[in-house]
């Protein structure tokens, strides 16, 4: 559920359009008009926004606001420019081909995402950057890690709620058989299932695990793996069971402790406000007993702060 608030009566993309412009005209840029503009309008609302600034002024307006606007709420508005795929093309290209190789970052994207939805990144990825999704992963990724990013964006997933119970039963002795009762683990099969699995019926088969064999099969995915490929199987298995809740997590660790990991906040919350961000927030208030809006303010300041509170809507 989305947390975007549009005003009921929007003015039009070509005054918004003209309004930015005068934003970003004289000395320094007026950054809270540009925030108050863009921070309110929806992916349909900022395309027609973009489209009629290059038609009354001849540049792009992303090329106008990289050069207006610094820091992270520079990086957060170039990121929310951009439609939801688009944005999510655009961090998996930065993880992979930045400074440095941001393997975190691209696990995260494409282990939390449905297969429709990364159906559309890979289109998008290769149109904006002229080389497939696949070629990357293979690039900057090696074993049982880069096998399961190319089989999960390589297979089509259902992503109804219907669930076999056979197969459930089936699916949760198979990796019981592949991890614990073994010496050694049969990472295959963890990849087939995780890979193969809709959400629904991966979330089944977790708790005919936890019912079957006494805990957690997450408790068994960190037992029987490591490194990327453990972080990748448990982002599966916990965006299967619950989204919010696993973005909850990854921004409670932003925001914890010394300093606060810019860049995975502004990617969790710019890249989650037009889908779930209602649900991470009710998540993150249940888990931590605090508001998110509150843990967002005393992270942040000024119109980065103004920018990103936006974003996240203005209920606890």
């Amino acid at each position: 559920m989305s947390t975007l608030s549009v005003p009921p009566f929007l003015t039009s993309p070509r005054q918004d359009a003209i309004d930015l412009y005068k934003a970003f005209k004289g000395f320094g840029c007026d950054s809270a008009a540009v925030v108050n503009i863009l921070a309110h309008r929806d992916a349909t609302q900022r395309a027609l926004i973009q489209q009629e600034y290059k038609t009354m002024y001849s540049e792009e307006l992303t090329s106008r606001l990289s050069s207006e606007l610094s820091g992270n709420l520079k990086k957060a508005m170039l990121l929310w420019i951009l439609d939801p795929a688009g944005r999510d093309a655009t961090v998996l290209r930065q993880a992979f081909t930045g400074d440095a190789v941001d393997l975190r970052a691209a696990t995260e994207v494409i282990c939390s995402r449905t297969s429709s939805q990364i159906q559309t990144i890979k289109q998008i990825y290769h149109m904006r950057f002229g080389v497939q999704l696949e070629h990357d992963i293979h690039y900057h990724t090696s074993g049982d890690h880069q096998k399961l990013l190319l089989a999960y964006v390589g297979t089509l997933r259902h992503e109804g709620p219907e669930v076999d119970q056979h197969m459930v039963s089936k699916l949760a002795k198979d990796l019981y058989k592949a991890g614990e009762k073994r010496l050694g683990t049969d990472e295959n099969t963890f990849i087939r299932i995780f890979s193969g699995c809709s959400w629904a019926h991966l979330a089944a088969v977790a708790s005919f695990y936890d019912r079957t064999y006494g805990h957690k099969l997450e408790k068994a995915v960190k037992s029987e793996t490591s490194g990327y490929f453990e972080l990748a199987l448990l982002t599966i298995l916990r965006c299967a069971e619950n989204p919010g809740k696993y973005f909850a997590k990854v921004l409670r660790k932003a925001m914890k402790g010394l300093g606060t990991n810019d860049t995975t906040l502004i990617r969790v919350v710019v890249t989650r406000c037009e889908i779930d961000m209602q649900y991470i927030k009710a998540e993150y208030h249940k888990k931590y007993k605090k508001p998110l809006r509150d843990a967002i303010h005393s992270e942040t300041s000024g119109h980065y702060r103004t920018f990103l509170l936006a974003l996240v809507g203005s209920s606890p």
